[in-house]
Protein backbone atom coordinates (compact mmCIF):
# COMPACT_ATOMS: atom_id res chain seq x y z
CA UNK A 1 0.00 0.00 0.00
CA UNK A 2 2.91 2.34 0.82
CA UNK A 3 4.62 1.87 -2.67
CA UNK A 4 1.85 2.76 -4.19
CA UNK A 5 1.02 5.53 -2.37
CA UNK A 6 4.73 6.58 -3.20
CA UNK A 7 3.82 5.88 -6.54
CA UNK A 8 0.54 7.80 -7.15
CA UNK A 9 2.58 10.86 -5.43
CA UNK A 10 5.16 10.64 -7.90
CA UNK A 11 2.66 10.48 -10.85
CA UNK A 12 1.11 13.37 -9.30
CA UNK A 13 4.04 15.46 -8.65
CA UNK A 14 4.83 14.58 -12.92
CA UNK A 15 1.82 16.01 -14.12
CA UNK A 16 1.95 18.92 -12.18
CA UNK A 17 5.59 19.97 -13.68
CA UNK A 18 4.23 19.12 -16.68
CA UNK A 19 1.47 21.98 -16.44
CA UNK A 20 3.71 23.98 -15.56
CA UNK A 21 5.96 23.21 -18.70
CA UNK A 22 2.57 23.64 -20.97
CA UNK A 23 1.68 27.22 -19.10
CA UNK A 24 5.03 28.30 -19.64
CA UNK A 25 4.95 27.55 -23.59
CA UNK A 26 1.29 28.92 -23.71
CA UNK A 27 2.63 31.97 -22.28
CA UNK A 28 5.53 32.49 -24.32
CA UNK A 29 3.10 31.63 -27.51
CA UNK A 30 1.02 34.20 -26.34
CA UNK A 31 3.61 37.07 -25.98
CA UNK A 32 5.20 36.62 -29.39
CA UNK A 33 1.75 36.34 -31.23
CA UNK A 34 1.19 39.98 -29.61
CA UNK A 35 4.35 41.16 -30.50
CA UNK A 36 4.10 39.80 -33.92
CA UNK A 37 0.26 41.15 -34.11
CA UNK A 38 1.45 44.84 -33.74
CA UNK A 39 4.29 44.66 -35.73
CA UNK A 40 1.88 43.96 -38.99
CA UNK A 41 0.22 47.30 -38.52
CA UNK A 42 3.74 48.87 -39.23
CA UNK A 43 4.42 47.07 -41.95
CA UNK A 44 1.28 47.77 -43.22
CA UNK A 45 2.07 50.91 -42.88
CA UNK A 46 5.13 51.09 -44.84
CA UNK A 47 3.92 49.22 -47.77
CA UNK A 48 1.29 52.01 -47.96
CA UNK A 49 4.00 54.57 -47.81
CA UNK A 50 5.77 52.37 -50.23
CA UNK A 51 2.38 51.90 -52.42
CA UNK A 52 2.07 55.81 -52.62
CA UNK A 53 5.29 57.02 -53.81
CA UNK A 54 5.40 54.12 -56.66
CA UNK A 55 2.05 55.73 -57.41
CA UNK A 56 3.21 59.53 -57.80
CA UNK A 57 6.13 58.20 -59.98
CA UNK A 58 4.30 56.47 -62.52
CA UNK A 59 1.89 59.55 -62.37
CA UNK A 60 -2.22 59.63 -63.50
CA UNK A 61 -1.93 58.20 -66.98
CA UNK A 62 -0.65 54.85 -65.59
CA UNK A 63 -2.98 52.69 -67.94
CA UNK A 64 -5.07 50.28 -66.14
CA UNK A 65 -4.88 46.45 -67.80
CA UNK A 66 -8.22 44.40 -68.85
CA UNK A 67 -8.37 41.85 -66.08
CA UNK A 68 -9.74 39.44 -68.27
CA UNK A 69 -6.79 39.93 -70.38
CA UNK A 70 -4.45 38.93 -68.07
CA UNK A 71 -5.79 35.68 -67.16
CA UNK A 72 -5.36 34.84 -70.23
CA UNK A 73 -2.07 35.75 -70.01
CA UNK A 74 -1.33 34.20 -66.79
CA UNK A 75 -2.34 30.59 -67.67
CA UNK A 76 0.92 30.10 -69.46
CA UNK A 77 2.67 31.81 -66.56
CA UNK A 78 5.35 29.51 -64.33
CA UNK A 79 3.87 29.66 -61.23
CA UNK A 80 5.79 29.82 -57.84
CA UNK A 81 4.42 29.33 -54.56
CA UNK A 82 5.92 31.25 -51.23
CA UNK A 83 3.94 28.93 -48.37
CA UNK A 84 4.43 29.36 -44.97
CA UNK A 85 4.40 26.46 -42.26
CA UNK A 86 4.92 26.03 -38.65
CA UNK A 87 8.59 26.31 -37.35
CA UNK A 88 7.81 24.34 -34.66
CA UNK A 89 5.50 21.59 -33.23
CA UNK A 90 2.90 21.54 -30.19
CA UNK A 91 0.66 23.46 -32.62
CA UNK A 92 -1.60 21.23 -33.51
CA UNK A 93 -2.06 20.52 -37.18
CA UNK A 94 -0.94 24.11 -38.19
CA UNK A 95 1.55 22.75 -41.37
CA UNK A 96 -0.91 19.84 -42.42
CA UNK A 97 -3.49 22.50 -42.98
CA UNK A 98 -1.22 24.40 -45.19
CA UNK A 99 0.11 21.48 -47.03
CA UNK A 100 -3.14 20.23 -47.88
CA UNK A 101 -4.08 23.47 -49.73
CA UNK A 102 -1.41 22.73 -52.15
CA UNK A 103 -2.01 19.15 -52.37
CA UNK A 104 -3.82 19.48 -55.40
CA UNK A 105 -1.50 22.12 -57.23
CA UNK A 106 0.34 21.11 -60.12
CA UNK A 107 3.72 19.39 -59.81
CA UNK A 108 4.43 22.35 -62.71
CA UNK A 109 5.00 24.97 -59.45
CA UNK A 110 7.71 26.03 -57.82
CA UNK A 111 7.70 25.77 -54.44
CA UNK A 112 9.07 28.13 -51.49
CA UNK A 113 8.46 26.58 -48.22
CA UNK A 114 9.40 28.39 -44.51
CA UNK A 115 9.44 26.40 -41.77
CA UNK A 116 11.36 23.74 -40.74
CA UNK A 117 8.67 21.34 -39.19
CA UNK A 118 6.34 22.31 -42.53
CA UNK A 119 9.49 20.91 -44.51
CA UNK A 120 9.94 17.89 -42.63
CA UNK A 121 6.31 17.43 -42.96
CA UNK A 122 6.37 18.36 -46.71
CA UNK A 123 9.25 15.67 -47.17
CA UNK A 124 7.46 13.11 -45.72
CA UNK A 125 4.14 13.81 -48.43
CA UNK A 126 7.11 13.68 -51.30
CA UNK A 127 7.34 17.90 -51.95
CA UNK A 128 10.85 18.87 -52.80
CA UNK A 129 10.64 22.74 -52.13
CA UNK A 130 13.09 24.42 -54.81
CA UNK A 131 13.82 26.84 -51.74
CA UNK A 132 12.88 26.87 -47.90
CA UNK A 133 14.37 28.40 -44.51
CA UNK A 134 13.40 28.64 -40.92
CA UNK A 135 11.14 31.09 -39.34
CA UNK A 136 12.88 32.96 -36.82
CA UNK A 137 11.61 32.42 -33.26
CA UNK A 138 11.48 36.30 -32.88
CA UNK A 139 10.06 38.84 -34.91
CA UNK A 140 13.48 41.11 -35.47
CA UNK A 141 15.12 38.05 -37.50
CA UNK A 142 11.56 38.10 -39.85
CA UNK A 143 12.91 41.58 -41.73
CA UNK A 144 16.30 39.18 -42.25
CA UNK A 145 14.33 36.35 -43.38
CA UNK A 146 11.90 39.03 -46.39
CA UNK A 147 15.26 39.95 -47.36
CA UNK A 148 16.51 36.52 -47.95
CA UNK A 149 13.05 35.09 -49.41
CA UNK A 150 13.15 38.25 -51.69
CA UNK A 151 16.78 37.56 -52.97
CA UNK A 152 15.95 33.66 -53.33
CA UNK A 153 12.47 35.22 -55.44
CA UNK A 154 13.99 37.80 -57.73
CA UNK A 155 16.99 34.96 -58.36
CA UNK A 156 14.37 32.43 -59.49
CA UNK A 157 13.06 35.19 -61.61
CA UNK A 158 16.10 36.02 -63.53
CA UNK A 159 16.70 32.22 -64.13
CA UNK A 160 13.54 32.36 -65.85
CA UNK A 161 12.02 29.26 -63.25
CA UNK A 162 8.95 31.61 -62.33
CA UNK A 163 7.51 34.39 -63.39
CA UNK A 164 4.55 35.15 -61.15
CA UNK A 165 4.09 34.24 -57.08
CA UNK A 166 1.84 33.62 -54.97
CA UNK A 167 1.58 33.52 -51.25
CA UNK A 168 -0.10 31.09 -48.91
CA UNK A 169 -0.35 31.74 -45.34
CA UNK A 170 -2.19 31.31 -42.41
CA UNK A 171 -4.88 34.33 -40.27
CA UNK A 172 -6.45 34.31 -37.59
CA UNK A 173 -9.87 35.11 -37.76
CA UNK A 174 -12.73 35.45 -35.05
CA UNK A 175 -10.70 32.87 -33.09
CA UNK A 176 -9.61 29.97 -35.69
CA UNK A 177 -7.16 29.68 -37.73
CA UNK A 178 -8.02 30.85 -41.78
CA UNK A 179 -5.88 29.78 -45.07
CA UNK A 180 -5.07 33.16 -47.16
CA UNK A 181 -3.54 33.14 -50.77
CA UNK A 182 -2.61 36.23 -52.44
CA UNK A 183 -1.05 37.50 -55.36
CA UNK A 184 2.71 38.90 -54.72
CA UNK A 185 4.57 39.25 -58.11
CA UNK A 186 4.68 41.10 -60.70
CA UNK A 187 2.95 43.95 -58.96
CA UNK A 188 -0.65 44.89 -59.47
CA UNK A 189 0.06 48.48 -60.23
CA UNK A 190 -4.11 48.81 -60.93
CA UNK A 191 -3.96 48.01 -56.80
CA UNK A 192 -2.20 51.12 -56.47
CA UNK A 193 -3.22 54.43 -54.62
CA UNK A 194 -4.61 57.03 -57.06
CA UNK A 195 -1.67 59.48 -58.25
CA UNK A 196 -1.92 63.15 -57.99
CA UNK A 197 -1.59 65.37 -60.67
CA UNK A 198 1.42 66.71 -60.34
CA UNK A 199 4.70 64.64 -60.79
CA UNK A 200 7.67 65.04 -58.06
CA UNK A 201 11.03 65.94 -59.46
CA UNK A 202 12.97 62.73 -59.88
CA UNK A 203 17.37 62.63 -60.62
CA UNK A 204 16.49 58.52 -61.76
CA UNK A 205 14.35 57.89 -64.86
CA UNK A 206 11.01 56.16 -63.59
CA UNK A 207 11.76 53.00 -64.87
CA UNK A 208 14.80 52.39 -61.86
CA UNK A 209 12.47 54.07 -59.54
CA UNK A 210 9.52 51.46 -59.99
CA UNK A 211 11.98 48.95 -60.11
CA UNK A 212 13.75 49.81 -56.68
CA UNK A 213 10.09 50.78 -55.22
CA UNK A 214 8.50 47.75 -56.78
CA UNK A 215 11.14 45.49 -54.60
CA UNK A 216 10.86 47.24 -51.03
CA UNK A 217 7.28 46.43 -51.50
CA UNK A 218 7.45 43.23 -52.53
CA UNK A 219 9.83 42.71 -49.73
CA UNK A 220 7.03 44.85 -47.19
CA UNK A 221 4.45 41.81 -48.41
CA UNK A 222 6.36 39.31 -47.73
CA UNK A 223 7.17 40.55 -44.33
CA UNK A 224 3.81 40.96 -43.43
CA UNK A 225 3.00 37.23 -44.39
CA UNK A 226 5.67 36.02 -41.97
CA UNK A 227 4.57 37.91 -39.61
CA UNK A 228 1.06 37.08 -40.00
CA UNK A 229 2.29 33.01 -40.28
CA UNK A 230 4.66 33.69 -36.77
CA UNK A 231 1.44 35.51 -34.89
CA UNK A 232 -0.92 32.94 -36.45
CA UNK A 233 1.56 29.18 -35.24
CA UNK A 234 1.90 31.07 -31.68
CA UNK A 235 -1.75 31.30 -31.47
CA UNK A 236 -2.54 27.60 -32.63
CA UNK A 237 -0.02 26.64 -30.33
CA UNK A 238 -1.88 28.42 -27.36
CA UNK A 239 -4.76 26.88 -28.73
CA UNK A 240 -2.96 23.13 -28.29
CA UNK A 241 -1.09 24.52 -24.96
CA UNK A 242 -5.17 24.91 -23.71
CA UNK A 243 -6.02 21.73 -24.63
CA UNK A 244 -3.25 19.81 -22.88
CA UNK A 245 -4.03 22.13 -20.35
CA UNK A 246 -7.63 21.28 -20.39
CA UNK A 247 -6.12 17.27 -20.44
CA UNK A 248 -3.62 17.83 -17.73
CA UNK A 249 -6.04 19.12 -15.37
CA UNK A 250 -8.91 16.05 -15.93
CA UNK A 251 -5.96 13.85 -15.07
CA UNK A 252 -4.32 15.35 -11.73
CA UNK A 253 -7.80 15.49 -10.79
CA UNK A 254 -8.12 11.90 -11.11
CA UNK A 255 -4.79 10.77 -9.86
CA UNK A 256 -5.60 13.25 -6.41
CA UNK A 257 -9.35 11.51 -6.01
CA UNK A 258 -7.17 8.31 -6.41
CA UNK A 259 -4.63 9.22 -3.82
CA UNK A 260 -7.36 10.21 -1.32
CA UNK A 261 -9.03 6.85 -1.93
CA UNK A 262 -6.17 5.13 -1.57
CA UNK A 263 -4.91 6.82 1.30
CA UNK A 264 -8.72 6.24 3.19
CA UNK A 265 -8.07 2.54 2.22
CA UNK A 266 -4.94 2.08 3.98
CA UNK A 267 -6.29 4.22 7.04
CA UNK A 268 -9.12 2.05 7.57
CA UNK A 269 -6.93 -1.35 6.50
CA UNK A 270 -4.39 -0.22 9.84
CA UNK A 271 -7.74 0.36 11.81
CA UNK A 272 -8.98 -2.99 11.00
CA UNK A 273 -5.30 -4.24 11.95
CA UNK A 274 -5.18 -2.55 15.10
CA UNK A 275 -8.97 -3.18 15.83
CA UNK A 276 -8.31 -7.41 14.92
CA UNK A 277 -4.72 -7.34 16.79
CA UNK A 278 -6.65 -5.83 19.83
CA UNK A 279 -9.14 -8.14 19.83
CA UNK A 280 -6.26 -11.30 19.53
CA UNK A 281 -4.45 -9.89 22.63
CA UNK A 282 -7.61 -9.51 24.96
CA UNK A 283 -8.71 -12.98 23.48
CA UNK A 284 -5.03 -14.32 24.72
CA UNK A 285 -5.81 -13.13 28.20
Amino acid sequence: MTERLADISARIEGIRELGAVVNAMKGIAAARAHVARGQVDAVDSYAATIAVAMSRVLGPDIAKTDPDKDKQQDAGNQMGLLVFCAEQGFAGAFSERVLDSISGASGAETLFLIGKRGLSIATARGLKPHWSAPLPSHTPGIPKLAGEITTAIYAAVTARRIDCLDVIFTGWQAGRPALVRQHLFPIDLANLPPASRDRPLMQLSPSTLIASLGQDYFNAQVCKAALHAFAAENEARMEAMSSAGTQIARELEMFQATLRRVRQEAITAEIIELGTGAVTARDRR
